[in-house]
């Protein structure tokens, strides 16, 4: 006589987030969450854009040492942020003078616009202002990718020692989950 088994499965609740990331870092921020006790639930869906993407995690509820993980889960968040933040700012500041001196040499042609239209024409103003007119257009480029390099450099080892508190974090979260 077969006697079947019933397996019983005991009860477990979830608690359940969801993440929206740049597809370039989902794999990083998955396997941070994962040290937090968040568990893929194979959910993904991509923005319009494509560049964005929702991953959808669970946890248990009940998990041991579950207010220390979200403490530590907080600072994993904020060091992600501002990891972020440095990286924008990068090319933010570089775009700020670029755009700056683009709008001077717009202001520049302008100027040589209005003198060239004026009764009787100024040709030698015209002249003289749209030289740094055209020269505030051609350079915002090069000063952009000068200005990118330089806060590149800067801005490196701050972003290095981010991610070495991002592994330190995570690592104490692993340590509280087995």
């Amino acid at each position: 006589m077969d006697i079947k088994e019933k397996q019983q499965k005991n009860f477990v609740g979830y608690e359940y987030k969801e993440i929206v990331a740049d597809s370039s870092r989902a794999s990083f921020l998955l396997d941070g969450y994962e040290n937090f006790g968040w568990e893929f639930d194979g959910k993904i869906q991509e923005k319009a854009s494509r560049q964005k993407m929702t991953m959808h995690l669970k946890r248990n509820r009940k998990i041991v040492n579950k207010a220390e993980l979200t403490r530590l889960q907080r600072n994993f968040e904020a060091c992600v942020n501002e990891i972020d933040a440095l990286e924008k700012a990068k090319t933010s500041v570089a775009a700020m003078y670029a755009m700056t001196l683009g709008i001077i040499g717009t202001a520049f042609i302008a100027g040589a616009t209005f003198a060239v239209t004026a009764q009787p024409p100024y040709y030698i103003l015209c002249i003289l202002l749209s030289i740094p007119g055209f020269l505030g257009w051609v350079f915002p480029y090069f000063i952009y990718k000068r200005i990118v390099k330089k806060q590149t450099e800067k801005l490196t080892p701050l972003i290095e020692e981010k991610y070495d508190e991002i592994y330190e974090i995570c690592e104490k979260g692993n340590k509280l989950l087995y």
